[in-house]
């Protein structure tokens, strides 16, 4: 939780009932991430089952294999990133502005690293229409691109308004959950995709 001198223009919030009860923005990207987590298990599931009828064949021949070390160094930084914005949460503002633009900076870093890799593979023949392989890569590892890339915008936009002084702490607390989503889905992907 943040120390009271983090915020400057506290969100208002209706008369809480007596008990524990979490904000209605943290809630909100709860159920949020919930569906997202559904969304990404139906995608792995079916790469998990495409996979295994394809036995030995898997990747396809002729087809390039991922870079399984680099995007593990990459997955590093995201993995930072996650850190850094935990670390956040219990700091000063002048503090926390920095520690957020630390992790946006870690983030986008990863993602342009991803996006890097992405002009190789497809450079070597790696593309949607190549495989199914190729299919399920693009549109599992895509997902989370486009995830990474609006949680980055997300995180971008705290930082400006932790610096205006208008972050409340319900709107820190949901980016942070919706960050904490990107980075920790990202591994499980990775072992599942790049590694299996």
């Amino acid at each position: 939780m943040l120390p009271a001198a983090f915020l400057l223009q506290p969100e208002a919030s209706p008369r809480r009932s007596a008990g524990l009860r979490a904000p209605n923005a943290v809630v909100a990207t709860v159920l949020f991430v919930a569906t997202e987590v559904m969304l990404f298990a139906a995608f792995v599931s079916a790469f998990v089952v495409v996979r295994a009828r394809a036995g030995a064949a898997w990747p396809p021949p002729g087809q390039p294999r991922l870079p399984v070390l680099a995007t593990g160094l990459n997955t590093l930084l995201l993995l930072a990133s996650g850190v850094v914005v935990l670390r956040a949460a219990g700091q000063r503002r002048a503090q926390a502005i920095r520690s957020l633009r630390l992790a946006a900076l870690l983030g986008a870093g990863f993602v342009a690293l991803q996006g890097r890799e992405w002009l190789r593979l497809l450079g070597h023949g790696l593309t949607m229409q190549a495989s199914t392989y190729g299919s399920f890569f693009y549109l599992i590892v895509g997902a989370h691109a486009l995830h990474a890339v609006i949680a980055l915008a997300i995180l971008v936009r705290a930082s400006q308004r932790l610096q205006a002084g208008t972050l409340a702490a319900e709107a820190f607390a949901a980016v942070r959950v919706f960050w904490y989503f990107v980075v920790l889905l990202w591994p499980v992907l990775y072992v599942v995709v790049y590694l299996a």
